[in-house]
């Protein structure tokens, strides 16, 4: 097939760039993907419209598959019990009432930590930490453009660095299509290390945080007059800060002791798509029975709300599907072994770890999605792993960082977005005065990824 098996990733990737709308993108890709095929077996291209449909039905046939999907859905219900239980501004109360909060330290570690903790998901991330540190914000007189940054900055690095999450399970379910040595869920942590961006990211935040130094374009709005943020506290009636916090703890460490059970004592050897869906569904469970035993709500008000959760991650579902169905296709078109061929020519493997970062920042930048950044690049830095044996750690943390990267940079990011709304900042002032920080942190990425090409390949 040569040079058209690298057709269906470009096309993706130009009708991102050009339609900035990732579904679109990948389902035509997986099209293209199967058109070529159609052409190669030299059956009627008409079949390539079966074909596809083929595909992301095949998806299904993988029970790993399938786990992750179903946990995508159940991740929804999750947050929205969270949601609906006001557990999240009762523990907000009960951090007040401890005394944090009272300094600009104080007030920028309160936020930074609530970020820290609530790694379960990026936008519940942020809109916690904002509804948390608005108010102190504004007695402190320091901008809203600050706190959109220490939101921002922290959510996205936190939950690709801790993986005990969504970002973890939509990552593992990528990695386990591709056939790389060893236990996917050993690779996947072993990127922890070498994800220099979300690493460098949260230098620069707990700098900011500790310092309460801003510099540039943020700076210079620290210094003008801050406007008032009339800002509703109350806390929903009858919440409790136990129906946030012990939710997550279930999933938490259900996600642990399942990985032991899977693996049969050997935490390193357990299934994480098994582990994650099990955890999180007890969480669901857990969730439900409290908001049931407390009566604030009816059994029926529950399911609604459980469902109206999971329509609301249907989008998300979607892109999951779509690129477990491109990666199988490019796997059988043989567009991996093409590329690893091109780039063991002309390309030396200390470059492909930085040269796979920028292009997933400059996909992310966008797409508005680091997800989406990290369906269509994974499948294509899988192979060159395996033909060119390279460090799988190295080269796959270069792509999560990329995307994050290229996320924080964009201003059609849906992470961006809910920053600014939360922390009630403007969304251009937001991503300008974040700017000059993402792009400290990418550039010093890029040199940190030569130098460990530089020693390590």
């Amino acid at each position: 097939m040569s040079w058209l098996s690298i057709l269906p990733p470009l096309v993706a990737i130009i009708v991102v760039f050009w339609r900035k709308e990732v579904i679109g993108a990948l389902l035509l890709a997986v099209f293209t993907s199967e058109l070529l095929l159609v052409a190669q077996s030299q059956q009627p291209l008409a079949m390539s419209f079966i074909g596809t449909i083929e595909e992301i039905v095949g998806v299904f046939s993988s029970s790993g598959n399938t786990r992750i999907l179903v946990f995508s859905l159940l991740v929804g219900a999750l947050l929205a019990y969270i949601r609906e239980s006001g557990g999240v501004a009762a523990l907000v109360q009960k951090l007040l009432n401890w005394g944090l909060g009272k300094t600009k330290r104080g007030a920028s570690l309160l936020t930074v930590f609530t970020g820290v903790f609530i790694f379960i998901e990026s936008n519940l991330s942020v809109l916690t930490s904002g509804i948390l540190s608005r108010g102190l914000f504004e007695k402190l007189n320091m901008s809203r453009a600050r706190l959109a940054y220490l939101i921002d900055s922290t959510s996205a690095p936190i939950c690709i660095l801790i993986l005990l999450n969504g970002w973890g399970a939509y990552v593992l379910g990528l990695i386990e299509q591709q056939g790389l040595p060893g236990a996917s869920v050993v690779t996947l942590w072993s990127t922890i290390p070498y994800n220099f961006y979300a690493l460098l990211t949260l230098v620069l935040v707990f700098y900011t945080a500790l310092s309460t130094k801003v510099h540039g374009p943020l700076a210079r709005v620290e210094a003008q007059p801050q406007p008032a943020q009339d800002i509703p506290e109350q806390i929903p009636q009858g919440s409790k800060a136990r129906f946030m916090v012990v939710p997550l703890l279930v999933m938490v460490l259900g996600m642990i002791g399942f990985m032991v059970w899977t693996g049969n004592g050997d935490l390193t050897a357990g299934s994480g798509s098994k582990s994650v869906l099990y955890a999180t569904a007890l969480a669901c469970v857990v969730a439900y029975f409290m908001l049931l035993f407390s009566r604030r709500n009816s059994h029926h008000e529950l399911v609604k709300i459980g469902f109206k959760g999971m329509g609301e991650l249907l989008p998300l579902v979607s892109i999951v599907l779509l690129s477990l169905a491109l990666g199988s296709s490019l796997k059988e078109l043989g567009t991996g072994a093409f590329l690893a061929g091109i780039v063991g020519d002309y390309l030396a493997p200390i470059w492909i770890a930085p040269m796979l970062f920028i292009a997933g920042a400059l996909i992310a930048f966008t797409t508005g999605t680091s997800w989406g950044t990290f369906a269509i690049l994974i499948p294509i830095a899988a192979p060159l792993i395996l033909a060119l044996d390279l460090p799988a750690p190295l080269l796959l943390a270069a792509v999560l960082g990329g995307g994050v990267f290229g996320d924080h940079c964009s201003p059609i990011s849906d992470t961006t977005a809910v920053s600014a709304l939360a922390s009630g900042c403007d969304l251009l002032e937001h991503v300008r005065t974040q700017l000059p920080y993402a792009l400290v942190a990418g550039v010093g990425s890029i040199i940190l990824y030569l130098l460990a090409g530089f020693f390590m390949l």
